[in-house]
């Protein structure tokens, strides 16, 4: 038979688009996102630093909700959904008995429920004309951004272990676009054991890993709720999870407006852990939000890439007969969920019998809900089905496959898009010429590796020759000289063709592009290089301090993997090299071909990409590029050049670059041996409104990545290494955040620089930040815990005091200058995780107390208490100096 003989969606949709486009408008401008739908909200409008980043608000009208979104998604605060909005009331219209409590109400609107009705005894307050559904926010939202806020968005919102958008309808423009691009960013880690063997920790792209799926749907009314029923399902024993927002959480009650149509997805990863893991391998689970008989496309869609499809309905008559007719011959299997009406037992039988030959069921694929199942049965009984389906021979999908499925049906695919074609399209010319990152390295950027080495140790020799203060001799000639062929050497290479793509792929006119482009190299690039050991997350946590307190993580250490900053490296010692040569007057100015490379490389950093500042493979500042990247900055920002420079430094593995995503929205790399080693940094934008009050137009953001691994003053040349860098960082900088973890004591090359900063009056403001790795579910925060850090040192303390001291006494660090135990510098922040990985959800706690330490090292900033401000040009001269 003809689907459209049974009322689909072709038939239905023709009744809506006139009432659905007014519904978005409204919802837009309710919001107030109607700004930004010819020119999209992008990534650096979400982090621009305002006044706001400062208070710790609640929403009071419903324009303040897409911003509180997104400022609570930024640091990862599991509360982020809650549309609840705050009233000021005035004093004299509260209730006597009401006088003590805060100066704010919170109102909960429910859809079932008459506002005026006196079950809130709030009938006199003031109330805001419509409440907002949260999933109707996040559609408005994700609509008014562009494809990388987007991306953003759904990324924070994989780490608070929400479900996901997969499907974004927009009734307005009558097309639904399947959210491949949006999902490339979210990285899936999980335990897998094998039938026999031992299992090992696997991390993949969500967008490229298989996973059996399972859909759950609505038909006509049911009286069980999708979303509870999918996290009872996700949830191992007693510890409930709200991956999927259902009516019974806050305000999921009040009616959705847009959001009817959105499918999302979420995952189940299992850990290791027979206690924990409700099924042994990863499952994907697809929530459609709304009925199928008015989303007929999506429902298609979910019927040809799951596994499985559960049906929730109350009851089967003629109507949801005819719906589901067009699915004969699917090799999807289905079932039904049902909560019959009295005496409506023979017409769901009649119904359902004559379904079972069309979807090939049988009576056990019927399961009956009423308000006297035992809910936790139910629950195991549908735990049991789905692993049932997932052990047979079934449907197992990436969700790059199922975008091809959403094509073939006529959906959208974000990624489709021409700039996003022609970034892929480049990437792939230079990644499938990587067969070994060794030898591409060794054959492609030739200007590194042992040619980059070479300079670095006499660039080193020389300057410390010039610090000694002797006077001009043969062997300082000699070096010089020796530079300047090593660097002549350099010079005479061309760039290799993968080289010259790259910087094609930076150099093009179109913004957009650049992005694409360095979005896909990125993921390209982690595709190609060799698979590293890896350990399940705990074994980081259970890594003990050695040597006295302090934890030595650089035996610890893998090999770089290759990575878009080894192109920008290239393009830094084709500048280096040119530059050098041009000072020296061995090249005429005229004949500078790489003159542009700090330019190109400066777009990116103001686009959000981490610059390196410090090169990681040779431990050493490749001056001359950090210098031409600065002074580009200072003429692209003109007028805005004010800038703080705020570091975090810690030994690897303590979680000082998860602490900057998270305060900032910042993309260091994160993760013991996963990511680059050298220092790296990012420029944050302070908001023009917000500027001459905090006395900044931009904060530069500096990582110490790898640099700082805990050497002992013992290891001597590594440690002076350390104590350098650890030096430099803090140098250059108004604000430094010491990360520590399990010990009291500062690592030794940190707390030299400190000594050694003491001595010359340049000090940063400083905040130790002690974080707990092990209680995964940490109380509140203790945010300023001075104990630790003022007791006596320990002895690796005491012998960095004693080498800067000379002999003047041993202190405790409570007496030193830079630790007044008066001032609150030392915060604890709670455990990362509420839960055990990868199932674990961000804690509230820690979440509320980055929140807490950004606000305090912004008012430090504001109140003038961090080191002098800098305008660009000045740390230009710092650079230089330091």
């Amino acid at each position: 038979m003809d689907p459209d003989d049974y009322g689909t969606n072709e038939a239905q949709d023709s009744d809506f688009p006139a009432v659905e486009r007014s519904r978005l408008q409204e919802m837009l401008s309710l919001l107030g996102l109607e700004t930004y739908q010819a020119q999209k909200l992008s990534l650096q409008d979400s982090l621009q630093i305002s006044s706001d980043s400062m208070k710790n608000w609640a929403p009071q009208a419903p324009k303040d909700l897409p911003w509180n979104f997104l400022r609570k998604l930024q640091v990862l605060n599991a509360e982020a959904r809650n549309t609840t909005m705050v009233l000021d009331v005035p004093p004299d219209a509260r209730p006597a008995e009401k006088e003590s409590q805060m100066e704010e109400e919170i109102i909960y609107w429910d859809a079932a429920d008459d506002i005026s009705a006196d079950i809130y005894s709030f009938s006199e307050l003031p109330t805001p004309d419509t409440p907002v559904n949260p999933l109707d926010l996040l559609c408005a939202l994700l609509l008014s951004s562009d494809s990388f806020l987007q991306q953003e968005i759904v990324h924070r919102m994989s780490l608070c272990q929400f479900a996901l958008p997969l499907v974004l309808p927009d009734s307005e423009n009558h097309y639904h676009t399947f959210l491949l691009w949006a999902l490339r960013g979210v990285v899936r880690t999980w335990w897998a054991q094998p039938p026999r063997g031992v299992g090992s920790l696997r991390e993949d792209s969500a967008v490229l890993s298989r996973a059996p799926a399972f859909a759950f749907v609505r038909m006509e009314v049911s009286s069980n709720s999708k979303s509870q029923l999918l996290n009872a399902v996700l949830s191992p024993g007693h510890r409930p999870r709200d991956c999927f927002w259902h009516r019974d959480l806050n305000v999921g009650t009040n009616p959705r407006e847009i959001a009817d149509g959105l499918v999302e997805v979420s995952w189940f990863l299992p850990s290791g852990r027979e206690d924990l893991d409700v099924f042994p391998e990863p499952v994907a689970f697809l929530n459609l939000r709304g009925d199928i008989g008015s989303h007929w496309l999506q429902f298609k869609l979910l019927t040809e890439v799951s596994s499985a499809v559960f049906i929730l309905t109350d009851n089967i008559s003629k109507k949801e007969y005819k719906l589901l007719y067009p699915m004969k011959g699917s090799a999807t299997k289905y079932y039904f969920i049902l909560s019959p009406y009295r005496g409506k037992r023979n017409t769901n039988l009649r119904f359902l019998n004559r379904l079972i030959p069309v979807l090939k069921m049988d009576h056990s694929h019927v399961l009956v809900k009423v308000s006297s199942t035992d809910s936790a049965g139910f629950v195991r009984r549908v735990r049991s089905i789905v692993a049932h389906v997932a052990r047979s021979p079934c449907r197992r999908l990436s969700l790059e496959e199922m975008a091809h499925a959403a094509r073939k049906l006529g959906l959208r695919v974000d990624e489709d898009c021409a700039e996003c074609q022609r970034a892929k399209d480049r990437m792939e010319r230079i990644t499938r010429k990587i067969k070994d990152s060794d030898a591409y390295r060794r054959d492609e950027l030739r200007l590194q590796g042992d040619p980059w080495r070479k300079v670095a140790q006499v660039e080193k020799e020389l300057c410390q020759a010039q610090w000694a203060g002797d006077p001009p001799d043969k062997g300082r000639a000699e070096l010089r000289l020796r530079l300047l062929e090593l660097r002549a050497q350099q010079n005479g290479h061309e760039p290799a063709g993968g080289v010259q793509e790259f910087i094609a792929g930076i150099s093009g006119p179109s913004l957009g592009e650049k992005q694409y482009f360095l979005r896909w190299m990125e993921w390209g690039l982690a595709r190609v290089a060799p698979p590293r050991p890896r350990q399940p997350p705990e074994s980081i946590l259970t890594l003990r301090p050695k040597h006295c307190g302090v934890v030595d993580f650089s035996e610890l250490l893998w090999p770089e993997p290759l990575g878009v900053e080894h192109f920008l490296r290239e393009m830094g010692q084709f500048y280096e090299a040119e530059s050098c040569l041009v000072e020296a007057g061995k090249l005429p100015a005229s004949q500078r071909r790489f003159a542009h490379f700090p330019g190109l490389a400066l777009e990116l950093l103001l686009k959000g990409l981490p610059l390196e500042l410090i090169d990681g493979s040779t431990l050493s500042t490749p001056l001359r590029w950090v210098t031409g990247l600065l002074k580009e900055l200072h003429v692209r920002l003109e007028r805005r050049s004010r800038l703080v420079v705020l570091s975090a430094l810690g030994v690897p593995g303590t979680g000082k670059s998860t602490l900057l995503n998270t305060m900032f929205g910042l993309r260091f790399a994160t993760g013991r041996g996963c990511g680059p080693r050298g220092a790296f940094m990012q420029l944050v934008t302070v908001a023009e409104s917000f500027s001459q009050d905090l006395g900044c137009d931009h904060i530069l953001v500096i990582d110490s990545g790898s640099l700082i691994g805990g050497a002992l003053a013992s290891a001597g040349e590594r440690f002076e290494l350390e104590a350098s860098l650890a030096t430099l960082l803090m140098g250059l900088s108004n604000v430094t955040v010491v990360s520590l973890a399990e010990t009291r004591d500062i690592p030794p090359a940190i707390l030299h620089a400190f000594l050694r900063l003491e001595k010359t009056g340049h000090m940063p403001n400083y905040q130790f930040v002690y974080q707990n790795l092990h209680d995964a579910c940490a109380p509140g925060p203790r945010p300023r815990e001075r104990r630790p850090l003022l007791e006596p040192p320990g002895d690796v303390s005491r012998a960095v005091a004693q080498m800067e001291k000379q002999g003047g006494g041993i202190r405790t660090l409570a007496d030193l200058a830079f630790c007044d135990p008066e001032k609150q510098h030392i915060w604890h922040i709670p455990g990362l995780w509420h839960g055990v990985p990868p199932m674990a959800a961000v804690s509230l706690g820690y979440s509320e107390a980055i929140f807490e330490l950004k606000r305090c090292l912004l008012e430090n900033i504001r109140n003038g208490l961090s080191n002098q401000n800098k305008n660009i040009q000045q740390l230009i001269e710092l650079v230089r100096r330091l």
